[in-house]
């Protein structure tokens, strides 16, 4: 039995959901926890409820619908594209409101036209709400992980430096930390001490010397190759180390990163902002740029005012498997999310698919709905 109640509104949502040419899906409340403690991204990791099978296999209570839906699609070899809706139970921690409540949405795997996609995700999103708030003004932001990723690409940065600013993209303290790590001299004792002591005699410069040296040190010690990284391995991590320490930002390039991610504006405009931005800052962002621009295209197609959509740079979701788009949907004037999704390319490779299926999706939290309408009624 459900601890919580579902919404009196809930089939009529999924009735919604159905329309708009998907197939209900259903998922096991008990999933196996590596994909989400692997892909799901930390704030999510923080408040899953684990469990064990009996032969210590790692489990969990489902915290949320994406990965479950994504791995039935690969484990029943359903064919793309593929549009799936699904309404159930979700658990995790959380400080305010019950650990279970439900979530609904949709996961669009497989469409070839990412901008068309990517819009009809937003449209299908407020459509829903609507629905079942009639009248109620709502609220979108929406940011794109993959033109910061363009950004951070074109300033020239090493890459692991763009792996991190780009995983901490959405958490604002994070990136903020990181930014200033960027900007200010490195201090003593950055590198750890085997890393300086190897710096000194040299031994870093060398690969081939770094890598032997690294092997006669296993060996002496009787550290086992077998059951850790290989020489190869740990000297390229020494040598990204020192190059991660060693890399700061120049003010020119810091000013750049701090103007973009300022950037919030009414979705309309937003075009004609970065390809300004882009002249001026003499960045390559032309592929991003060009996804960019076709999404809004397409989003004004389907009839929604851009005038009503914020895109803010600055913007992304606590998941770590978002690859471009994100967006949240809120009533005016209120923090509250009703509504979130984005893109997810990536996210079906590294679950097992033979192939790259290109993917978008949102989810609606009920509670959150039911208690906006309470406040109407």
């Amino acid at each position: 039995m459900p601890l919580v109640n579902l919404p009196a509104f809930a089939p009529d949502l999924i009735a919604d959901l159905e329309k708009l040419g998907t197939e209900r899906v259903d998922t096991p409340v008990i999933q196996p926890a590596e994909p989400f403690l692997d892909m799901a991204g930390e704030d999510l990791r923080r408040r899953i409820f684990m469990t064990e099978s009996e032969t210590g296999k790692s489990l969990c209570l489902r915290p949320e619908f994406t990965i479950p839906v994504c791995l039935r699609h690969i484990e029943t070899a359903t064919g793309t594209p593929k549009r799936y809706a699904y309404l159930g139970e979700v658990f995790r921690q959380r400080r305010e409101g019950s650990n279970e409540f439900y979530q609904a949405g949709i996961e669009d795997l497989g469409e070839p036209d990412v901008a068309r996609a990517d819009a009809r995700a937003v449209h299908d999103a407020l459509a829903v709400l609507k629905n079942r708030l009639p009248g109620r003004k709502l609220s979108v932001v929406l940011g794109d992980q993959s033109v910061f990723e363009a950004v951070v690409a074109a300033c020239g940065l090493p890459a692991g430096w763009q792996k991190r600013l780009v995983h901490a993209f959405g958490n604002q303290a994070q990136l903020q930390k990181l930014m200033a790590a960027l900007s200010n001299p490195a201090p003593s004792g950055t590198f750890g001490p085997e890393v300086e002591r190897l710096a000194i005699f040299g031994t870093l410069d060398d690969e081939a010397r770094l890598i032997a040296h690294i092997d006669e040190t296993m060996e002496a010690t009787g550290y086992s190759t077998n059951a850790s990284r290989s020489p190869a391995d740990i000297a390229r991590r020494l040598r990204e180390k020192m190059e991660l320490a060693n890399t700061r930002l120049d003010g020119r390039t810091l000013a750049l990163l701090k103007e973009f991610l300022a950037l919030e504006l009414s979705l309309a405009d937003a075009p004609r902002a970065l390809a300004a931005f882009a002249d001026k800052a003499g960045l390559s962002l032309g592929a991003a740029l060009a996804r960019f621009e076709s999404r809004v295209a397409a989003l004004s197609e389907t009839g929604v005012d851009l005038a009503d959509i914020t895109y803010r740079a600055a913007f992304g979701r606590p998941l770590d498997y978002y690859t471009g788009l994100v967006f949240e949907i809120a009533p005016e004037g209120d923090a509250l999310v009703l509504a979130g999704g984005g893109r997810f390319d990536r996210l079906l490779t590294l679950l097992g698919a033979k192939e790259r299926i290109p993917a978008v999706g949102f989810s609606l939290w009920l509670d959150r709905i039911a208690s906006v309408k309470g406040q109407a009624a």
